[in-house]
C-alpha cells in the first residue's frame, strides 16, 4: 500500500511572503519569524522557500557543514522545521503545525513498584 503524504503548499498567488532577504541568508530573522508564530505549545512545521531562498540556504549550510553535505535540501530541516521548496522565484513562509514537546521528569517515566512475591506467581519459569 502506498501513503501519499499531503503537505499544505502555500498558493504563493494569494498568501504573500512573510520574509524577504537580500543577497544573505538571515538566521537572526528567520529565527524571528518563526518564534512569532510560536504560541499556545504549538510551532510551525515547515519552512516554505522560493528557490532564491533555497540557494541562500543551501549556501549558508555549506559554508558549515561543507558544499558536498547540501547537494540538495530534500529530507532537510532547519531550527526544526521541513525544509520545502516551492516552484517560484521568491518566497518564504512557514506553516503546518506541530506541538512542542516538552521534558518530562525521569522519575515519572519509573514502572509502578510492584510486589514481588506476587509477581513471581505469575513468572513463567523454564
Amino acid at each position: 500500500m502506498n501513503i501519499i503524504s499531503h503537505r499544505p503548499y502555500p498558493d504563493v498567488a494569494r498568501v504573500p511572503s512573510e520574509l524577504a532577504l537580500k543577497d544573505t541568508w538571515d538566521t537572526e530573522a528567520v529565527s524571528k519569524l518563526i518564534r512569532s508564530k510560536c504560541d499556545n505549545g504549538e510551532s510551525p512545521a515547515f519552512l516554505f522557500l522560493g528557490r532564491k531562498e533555497a540557494e541562500l540556504l543551501r549556501g549558508h549550510l555549506a559554508m558549515t557543514f561543507g558544499a558536498e553535505s547540501v547537494s540538495t535540501l530534500h529530507d532537510t530541516y532547519y531550527m526544526g522545521l521541513d525544509v520545502i521548496t516551492i516552484d517560484c522565484e521568491s518566497f518564504i513562509s512557514t506553516g503546518g503545525r506541530k506541538a512542542v514537546r516538552t521534558l518530562q521528569d525521569p522519575i515519572a517515566r519509573r514502572p509502578v513498584w510492584r510486589d514481588r512475591e506476587t509477581e513471581a506467581l505469575w513468572q513463567f519459569r523454564i
